[in-house]
């Protein structure tokens, strides 16, 4: 919260208005989803170098998307989540694979 000091009062300090607040964006999870054809490598690398996850993690990540059919791997404001999604997406079909992504509100 800002502080501004009014020049008729020296040294005497006032709040400003309580109605500006700040808002922060909201957030939305990204969701992975297990498919019969995208190998479990394609999955780690883009879990890697497209969301920026640690490689171990991203191991575990890819074992519980394989196993239960989606994992929740990162959560972000909407813009982010939705460019990386488009990474991935773009990235699965130049591979030929049918991997997919969804957004969903936390």
């Amino acid at each position: 919260m800002a502080i501004e000091t009014l020049p008729e009062a020296p040294g005497v300090l006032h709040e400003l208005d309580e109605s500006v607040k700040t808002k922060l964006l909201p957030l939305y999870r990204i969701i992975m989803w297990d498919d019969d054809v995208t190998t479990m490598e394609f999955v780690i690398r883009m879990l890697v170098r497209v969301i920026g996850i640690e490689r171990t993690e991203a191991e575990k990540l890819m074992f519980k998307i394989h196993f239960t059919g989606s994992a929740h791997v990162a959560t972000m404001p909407l813009e982010r989540a939705e460019f990386i999604v488009q990474q991935v997406h773009t990235a699965a079909a130049l591979e030929g694979f049918p991997f997919r992504c969804t957004i969903e509100p936390e």
